[in-house]
């Protein structure tokens, strides 16, 4: 087992929702931040915001989505964003949550939207990291197009588990300051992306985007909501979910003007003081 993987286990326990067996990073005493991943992540991604959300006095928690970390990969799970947001709904409630701060993050947004539509009266604030809104305009940028293809799926899928590849991916598309994240931690992505399963659950999840008017209404009316205060934070240099795309897209839904921090999409991994930081200040404001 990767010691860097083994050192994120003891940091955080396990938990059952629905039936599903999942992981949870928890930290801290005051008012709870709960804190939604994407892909091809894991709560991982939120180890260094959790522990700054707990030295500003905030409970920050961050689990798994089935399929991806320390969670269980049930092969009959729907793993489509209504699927993943129905367990994130039941997780709140198993961690007895009666009132959150929610960020979201890549398709953690979709998933954080599903469950804020269904228990809104417990969301506190809402705050937009780079993710996707407008899901019906989504078009995948080229490093997810491949898991579209039969066959080129799994290829694409075994170059990732190269790690050499992996955190050559990471570089291009996901952290900018690599000196706050060593090799080890990005080899502990690939551990976590293919656990046991070999990410079958993964290419489930890749291929079940619910990409529909529909789900953009929904997630619109989310984000547009007025029973909570909103913000967006923004890794500006994010080269697939661009700032000018949908960053904007998020302001304009949310009217109000994105702060914008100098990280790519995983901007958890180099700006995760600042993340904290803007949570802070919505939080108190709340």
């Amino acid at each position: 087992m990767n010691p860097v993987v083994e050192t994120h286990r003891s940091a955080g326990s396990f938990f059952k929702a629905e039936g599903v067996g999942s992981f949870r990073l928890d930290e801290g005493d005051g008012e709870p931040v709960v804190l939604m991943h994407g892909v091809p992540a894991s709560c991982f991604l939120y180890r260094k915001v959790v522990r700054a959300l707990a030295q500003r006095g905030l409970r920050g928690i961050a689990f798994d989505l089935p399929g991806l970390g320390l969670a269980d990969r049930p092969v009959e799970f729907d793993y489509s964003w209504t699927g993943l947001g129905r367990f994130a709904t039941a997780a709140v409630r198993e961690l007895g949550l009666e009132r959150f701060h929610l960020v979201v993050h890549d398709i953690g947004g979709p998933v954080g939207f599903e469950l804020a539509a269904q228990i809104p009266e417990r969301v506190a604030s809402l705050t937009i990291l780079n993710t996707l809104i407008e899901v019906d305009r989504f078009k995948k940028p080229w490093s997810m197009r491949p898991f579209e293809v039969p066959g080129l799926d799994r290829m694409w899928l075994t170059q990732m588990k190269f790690r050499p590849m992996f955190r050559m991916l990471m570089s291009m598309q996901g952290v900018k300051d690599r000196s706050k994240v060593p090799n080890e931690e990005l080899n502990a992505y690939v551990d976590l992306l293919f656990g046991e399963d070999g990410a079958r659950g993964f290419l489930k999840m890749m291929k079940a985007f619910e990409t529909t008017p529909e789900k953009s209404r929904l997630y619109q009316s989310v984000v547009s909501s007025n029973r909570y205060p909103k913000q967006v934070v923004w890794g500006e240099n994010d080269p697939a979910l661009t700032y000018s795309v949908f960053g904007k897209t998020a302001e304009r839904l949310t009217s109000t003007t994105a702060r914008r921090l100098p990280g790519k999409h995983f901007l958890q991994e180099d700006q995760y003081d600042a993340i904290a930081e803007s949570i802070q200040r919505i939080a108190g404001a709340n």
